[in-house]
């Protein structure tokens, strides 16, 4: 829709990069030359602020699918500058965008498949005891694979993080 020129669609880019610019801690410091500091509080964003919560709403099962959609919305919108031009201009702006796309694609996966197996695993484990919420249990097992998953989160947030931001394709 961006690329097209939809009023609508490019209405939103510039209201949440705009409000991404003012208020973001990574964009402020991207902009005072603070790259590290920007892919730290990037990440930090990422974790904490995206993919926890998104696995604990992956125990609602269908909760995450309408969180990822609106991601997916973003994700499109951004594809364009602030002149309204696409991003997919030459290969290194293309390849750079799409890059961290699939950086950040692959843990906010994990973090939301492993919330919704466990909530898969929760209900079906529970679905005997009725409405009785205190004698609901979440399984061991479902938990300890969700923290297994986050080891391997953790550092590829790390990475896309710091491809994004201090990386010599950021363009």
């Amino acid at each position: 829709m961006s690329h097209n020129g939809n009023k609508f669609a490019l209405a939103c880019r510039d209201k949440i990069v705009g409000h991404a610019v003012e208020t973001d801690i990574a964009s402020m410091n991207f902009q005072k030359g603070n790259y590290f500091s920007a892919a730290m509080n990037d990440f930090a964003a990422n974790l904490f602020i995206g993919a926890v919560p998104q696995t604990l709403m992956g125990l609602g099962i269908l909760i995450p699918y309408f969180s990822t959609s609106i991601q997916g919305w973003v994700g499109g919108i951004v594809s364009v500058d602030a002149n309204h031009k696409s991003r997919f201009k030459n290969f290194k702006s293309t390849f750079y965008y799409f890059f961290v796309l699939i950086l950040q694609y692959i843990p906010y996966s994990l973090a939301i498949g492993s919330g919704i197996k466990c909530g898969i695993e929760f209900y079906t484990s529970n679905k005997s005891n009725g409405w009785k919420l205190m004698k609901y249990k979440i399984k061991k097992s479902s938990l300890i694979d969700v923290g297994l998953i986050y080891i391997l989160i953790v550092p590829l947030f790390l990475v896309a993080s710091c491809f994004e931001f201090i990386s010599s394709w950021n363009i």
